[in-house]
């Protein structure tokens, strides 16, 4: 098996706009399609994550987030396991904020490195 980071990515204009039963209703949406990947083993962590934050550069720092300029944030992260790429971009493919167009996920390989120190 190897590791994947699933970078959650939402549009700044529609979580603006989700009722307070919206967001409940898609909370437990992925929490049962979480459940479902721990059963299968493909589950390993994963955290929400808040809009505002900071970019930090070798120059400067930008406190100023929710960044105006930018159409999406990230607004959580998962790890799963999977056999490949392909399978890892399937297990994407079915999460319902996906399935119905709430959110994109970016399905990037984790780059294990065998180093002896």
């Amino acid at each position: 098996m190897e590791k994947f980071l699933l970078i959650v990515r939402e549009e700044m204009e529609i979580l603006s706009k989700l009722t307070e039963e919206q967001r409940l209703e898609g909370i437990r949406d992925m929490t049962k399609w979480v459940e479902e990947l721990t059963l299968t083993g493909n589950y390993i962590m994963g955290e929400p994550l808040t809009t505002a934050g900071t970019y930090v550069s070798k120059d400067k720092v930008l406190t100023d987030g929710p960044f105006i300029e930018a159409k999406e944030a990230v607004s959580g992260f998962m790890m799963i396991n999977a056999e490949n790429l392909n399978q890892a971009i399937s297990i994407a493919q079915n999460c319902p904020k996906v399935l119905n167009g709430d959110l994109t996920l970016e399905v990037r390989p984790i780059l294990v490195y065998n180093i002896n120190v």
